[in-house]
């Protein structure tokens, strides 16, 4: 059984303005010890999907309307709040996307780092603090006694991000999740940041689901990939396989997008189009009006489905063998040196 199952898990948001369906109809599983990545523009619902299984997302306006999460016999969406407090932070963990806002300015990072520990760790302050440190060093730290002592406005922003990472590690999470941990930072800083992470989850084998828009950064990080547009998966299947196969027009896309893979002098590739609304209803699949293969039958509902071995995709098109997408030109190998290229022109 895997360690996490998430089976059509639905969230809105209700405003004045009306409905706005935020996650629809996603179902997706983590694999003890996988890094599983999760792409898509901003806005997609990647975020959103993890708050809810985590309980942070504001209720309200925030509403799950349906769906059930897994996780090791316990559903996080409706079981007592004490257990999913229990659960959180301890056995799932997650790392946020802006450190200086989810660390709190008027306590000492020793302080809340040894929270977790204090909360559900069941040890004395004297080795919660002996085990900080040693967090610390882990992440590249090695003043600990010293910074332990100081705020979080005194660190840089790499280094508040080494924080997250010790404070959502300290105490040994089975799951981790990474809601773009290096999109604040330069090309260097994430550069280690990922090879942080690689390597405290190879050591301590956590499960890890990893949000980001970054294709090169997935390509090198994760097993499996799920590509999301306006609150659906739309395609998902091992990491190979999305490159070197893509299976929806968005996902290839995405992958014409990125710049490093441009030849020089010539017109930057740019998606037509915004996102759709999604406060109105979008019967077919959503990526229509932006997709240069969409054809009349694209407009009747589509669902997930396997089209090739562990590859699921929901373009009707490639379901019904009437599109087949030419090789991308990005493959794995090459999209895993993008931020060493990055690295070498700045």
């Amino acid at each position: 059984m895997s360690l996490l199952e998430v089976e059509n898990l639905r969230v809105s948001f209700h405003t004045r303005t009306g409905v706005t369906r935020a996650v629809n109809d996603v179902s997706f599983h983590v694999e003890k010890g996988e890094v599983l990545g999760i792409v898509g523009e901003s806005g997609s619902g990647k975020s959103v999907t993890c708050y809810s299984l985590m309980g942070l997302i504001p209720q309200p306006p925030g509403r799950i309307e349906s769906g059930r999460a897994n996780f090791d016999g316990t559903d996080l969406l409706h079981c007592p709040k004490k257990q999913l407090a229990d659960i959180r932070g301890k056995r799932i963990a997650m790392i946020f996307q802006d450190p200086m806002t989810s660390l709190n300015p008027y306590l000492r990072v020793g302080d809340q780092i040894i929270e977790p520990l204090l909360i559900h760790g069941g040890v004395s302050k004297a080795d919660a603090v002996q085990r900080a440190l040693t967090a610390l060093r882990e992440v590249g730290i090695h003043d600990g006694q010293n910074r332990m002592r100081s705020y979080p406005h005194q660190f840089s922003g790499g280094m508040r991000q080494r924080v997250m990472i010790a404070m959502a590690l300290i105490t040994n999470p089975e799951l981790l999740i990474a809601d773009e941990p290096t999109t604040a930072l330069d090309v260097t800083v994430q550069a280690q940041i990922l090879e942080l992470i690689k390597k405290l989850q190879s050591d301590h084998g956590t499960a890890v689901v990893f949000i980001t828009h970054d294709l090169g950064v997935v390509s090198g990080f994760c097993d499996r990939v799920q590509v999301m547009y306006a609150g659906r998966i739309v395609e998902t299947a091992g990491v190979e396989d999305i490159f070197r196969e893509p299976k929806h027009p968005y996902n290839k896309a995405l992958q014409r997008s990125i710049p490093a893979m441009q030849a020089k002098g010539d017109a930057l590739y740019t998606i037509r189009g915004l996102p759709p609304d999604l406060s109105k209803p979008i019967p077919g699949c959503p990526f229509v009006p932006r997709c240069e293969f969409a054809r009349p039958e694209c407009e009747a509902p589509v669902q997930l489905e396997a089209v090739a071995p562990s590859h699921e995709s929901a373009c009707t098109r490639v379901q019904q063998r009437t599109l087949q997408l030419a090789e991308t030109p990005l493959e794995t190998s090459d999209a895993a040196q993008i931020d060493e290229a990055f690295i070498a022109e700045n």
